[in-house]
């Protein structure tokens, strides 16, 4: 089972929820950027991946950038490990 203790500590819960899921094409700075400051980051990307959480900005990472990652695919594990530029 997934640890679910974490959203609360999250900045995202401070946000408004649509900065986490921009439509197709619109840029997902804002959620990244915020991402990068939240204290629960790993654990948040860490339950989409367990999940496979299709949409939305999850621990810094778009849904396809968390395909990538599930599938090995590199440039996105330095992005997961913490690296702070957006991408």
């Amino acid at each position: 089972m997934t640890d679910v203790s974490w959203p609360g500590a999250g900045l995202c819960a401070q946000t408004d929820p649509g900065v986490f899921y921009p439509e197709p094409g619109e840029p997902a700075d804002t959620a990244k950027r915020i991402c990068t400051l939240c204290p629960v980051r790993l654990p948040c990307l860490e339950y989409a991946l367990a999940t496979g959480e299709q949409y939305g900005i999850w621990g810094g990472l778009s849904a396809n950038q968390r395909h990538h990652l599930r599938r090995g695919i590199p440039g996105t594990a330095a992005s997961a490990a913490g690296d702070r530029r957006c991408s």
